[in-house]
């Protein structure tokens, strides 16, 4: 499919990854609605931090996916939809299950309704590597099991089989995709890597973090981006899954003391409980195959392998530890 003629909704345009994603296809001269979340001060999210041009080339519709009419009529006259609105903090998912249920599932249903009866071209729908659960197997491929070992990968799954069984029953034309733990500048320090980078460029030395052992595919955010685009513009994928991964392993552990060697700084790390996920709930290792996606779309991850890894971590230490960037996250508190 040629994006160049299509108008896209993208769902979550206000987000870590949506916003880059959002960023891209304008530069590249697509026709794009970015759905953000309204709130009542006009904010874009991150997108009003894009540039002059992105901003003035968006067409912005503020809503929320978890009413249908306003969804329906944000995808009107639209051809293409990449839907990555959706509640992602894990540590908040224990917190308050019953909000990732209408934000994580009946949101997606109301953005496939909607997209079943306007006759959407494409429905790319963002699921999460967080599926899988600890891995049964490595690498780890589409077929693998899923497994809901948080409230949020649970609300996930249903979300996948929704987009799916719309697939199944109506024809819908559906695509999966399938990131790995992505990472870059503009993520929130909720996230592992924020974490490490923003207490270590505020001068702190004791390092509070959780488990150290789980091992994690990093991705950087320009491949999850890539991604996204070849998986919408392949025919192939339709009613398809596709994992998108960086196929390298790492632990958390071993993360940290990259991080702290590319900042030339002597850290101590501290276990806070607080960071620590239930018993039977962590997901202890994730390492993805990413076979299909280079067969189906052709893409190919330019940040893989350990050299791969340092040079997207330099790539967030320096928009981080920029002051303009830095001083928008509160490193000591712990972000749930």
């Amino acid at each position: 499919m040629n994006l160049k003629n299509k108008k896209i909704l993208i769902t979550g345009a206000d987000g870590f990854i949506g916003s880059h994603l959002t960023e891209t296809l304008v530069r590249q001269g697509m026709d794009v609605r970015a759905f953000v979340f309204y709130n009542s001060f006009n904010s874009w999210g991150w997108l009003d931090h894009s540039d002059k041009h992105v901003r003035d080339s968006l067409d912005v519709f503020a809503g929320d996916i978890r009413d249908p009419h306003g969804v329906r009529t944000a995808m009107q006259n639209c051809d293409v939809v990449l839907h990555l609105a959706a509640l992602i903090g894990i540590p908040y998912s224990y917190h308050s299950p019953d909000t990732y249920v209408d934000t994580n599932i009946k949101g997606t249903l109301n953005l496939l309704q909607a997209a079943r009866q306007l006759n959407i071209c494409k429905f790319i729908h963002t699921s999460t590597s967080e599926v899988y659960g600890t891995a049964k197997f490595t690498p780890i491929h589409e077929e693998h099991p899923l497994q809901g070992q948080s409230p949020y990968s649970a609300s996930k799954i249903g979300a996948d089989q929704m987009a799916m069984a719309f697939h199944q029953s109506f024809q819908t034309p559906v695509s999966i995709i399938r990131p790995f733990n992505t990472y870059g500048p503009r993520q929130s320090a909720r996230a592992v890597i924020p974490t490490i980078i923003t207490q270590i460029a505020h001068g702190q030395t004791d390092i509070k973090l959780g488990t150290l052992t789980p091992t994690r595919d990093f991705n950087f955010i320009d491949d999850t981006v890539s991604g996204f685009i070849a998986v919408a513009e392949s025919d192939a994928s339709l009613g398809q899954v596709i994992n998108i991964g960086s196929g390298y392993e790492i632990s958390i552990g071993d993360t940290v003391k990259l991080i702290s060697e590319i900042m030339a700084t002597t850290i101590n790390i501290v276990n806070d409980t607080k960071r620590v996920r239930p018993t039977n709930s962590e997901v202890e290792q994730l390492l993805a195959d990413n076979t299909k996606a280079k067969t189906l779309t052709n893409w190919i991850p330019q940040f893989s392998g350990r050299e791969g890894l340092i040079q997207g971590l330099r790539n967030t230490i320096d928009w981080f530890t920029a002051p303009a960037n830095l001083i928008k996250f509160k490193s000591n508190r712990y972000n749930m």
